[in-house]
């Protein structure tokens, strides 16, 4: 299904990015896999499937000119792109009256600006290798937030955004941009924060996984600016 295809996941090194990583490379696809968790990273590298892949580690995604040099250091070694999982992000949780900007800069830099910066740097080398596909990560808290996580849910309605401008913008460059919305993802994190949690309504990395493999593969080559509710 992506044989000869080259695709940058991001976040390899945690839970989703992982589990990405995996399914993309058992059908053929050379992983990128980008995480600044290099032991972590290079371990999930040397499981997957397949020959080829790369683990980089040395590149912030929160700084627009590394993200560039990762793209740059990708078409130097590869040849080509073909599109992006994007996995990086962040939760945080807080009272207004109690939470700082810091927070907000927090959520923003994590789940926004990650994204855009990804995206920006790959979408001509995408164009380059004759099209593809963008797929990251938003929430059901972009739909609809509950209390305390205003921050979160704000930033995460705004890769859903993104996302829908960028799939009208893109279209005519034969690339498709489409999010997933995770409810609660079953990680060991989720399950040390929450350990009274009914966990059998959560929906697992691998899950998650599988909705952005699907988005990013020629099965979906009529699915464009969706956001996709996993859970």
């Amino acid at each position: 299904m992506f044989a000869g295809k080259v695709i940058i996941v991001t976040g390899a090194a945690g839970n989703v990015g992982s589990a990405l990583a995996a399914i993309l490379a058992s059908r053929g696809a050379r992983i990128i896999a980008v995480d600044t968790v290099k032991d972590r990273l290079e371990t999930v590298v040397a499981g997957l499937p397949g020959t080829g892949h790369l683990a980089l580690s040395a590149y912030n995604l929160m700084d627009p000119a590394a993200t560039e040099a990762l793209v740059a250091h990708v078409i130097a070694t590869t040849g080509r792109l073909d599109g992006v999982g994007t996995t990086v992000g962040g939760f945080a949780m807080g009272k207004l009256a109690e939470t700082g900007l810091d927070q907000w800069e927090l959520m923003f830099n994590l789940n926004i600006k990650t994204t855009w910066n990804i995206y920006r740097a790959a979408t001509p080398a995408i164009i380059r290798s004759g099209g593809g596909a963008l797929v990251g990560i938003g929430s059901v808290a972009g739909l609809k937030a509950g209390a305390e996580v205003a921050a979160y849910a704000a930033t995460k309605a705004g890769v859903m955004r993104l996302t829908e401008s960028l799939a009208d913008e893109l279209r005519a460059s034969h690339i498709r941009v489409n999010a997933v919305l995770p409810t609660t993802i079953d990680t060991p994190q989720n399950r040390a924060a929450m350990p009274d949690a009914d966990t059998s309504r959560w929906v697992t990395p691998a899950e998650v996984g599988e909705a952005m493999a699907f988005l990013l593969s020629a099965a979906a080559s009529g699915v464009n600016g969706k956001l996709l509710q996993v859970g």
